[in-house]
């Protein structure tokens, strides 16, 4: 173990020393902190990047739920005609749409573990398991709020308007 000073004076001489050819002493500590600051920035960015591609994709999912319910809008119609409760039809739809939503978190968690198994494995990495309850729970928030708009959408409909126009 080098004393502290020792490798101040052997720093500064080699920088007086190297001065002409641009040398820049640094411990390895200083020069690895640097580093990790740097690939730490690279994978919170890579990680908000991946946070709003899922919010994105959920958002594409709020946008086929509603459409599918604008498609079963005279299915809907008649389900109400013969005496449906809208109870029921919210909950029909509502189960509906959180059984896709909830298979769909699922198996995408499940490949994604799958994929990164290897790599996790290999390098001992801990995985920020709260950050990633927390990215799959608002996700799954946005999901069942686009579903409960869906559902809105579901009740809302005229019965007797729909049945004419089918």
């Amino acid at each position: 173990e080098t004393s502290r000073e020792t490798q101040v004076q052997v720093s500064n001489l080699l920088e007086s020393d190297l001065h002409d050819y641009g040398f820049d002493a640094e411990s390895v500590g200083r020069r690895l902190e640097n580093f990790l600051e740097v690939q730490n920035t690279y994978l919170s960015t890579f990680q908000a990047l991946g946070g709003l591609g899922l919010l994105l994709g959920t958002l594409g999912l709020a946008t086929v739920m509603l459409r599918n319910v604008l498609e079963r809008r005279s299915e809907l119609a008649l389900l109400r005609a013969v005496g449906f409760l809208n109870s029921r039809l919210v909950v029909l739809v509502l189960c509906e749409n959180a059984f896709l939503l909830i298979w769909g978190l699922l198996a995408g968690t499940v490949s994604a573990l799958v994929a990164m198994a290897p790599h996790l494995v290999t390098i001992g990495a801990d995985v920020p398991w709260n950050t990633v309850a927390t990215i799959l729970g608002a996700v799954a928030l946005v999901g069942m709020i686009a579903a409960l708009l869906a559902v809105y959408e579901a009740v809302r409909t005229p019965v007797l308007a729909t049945l004419r126009a089918e």
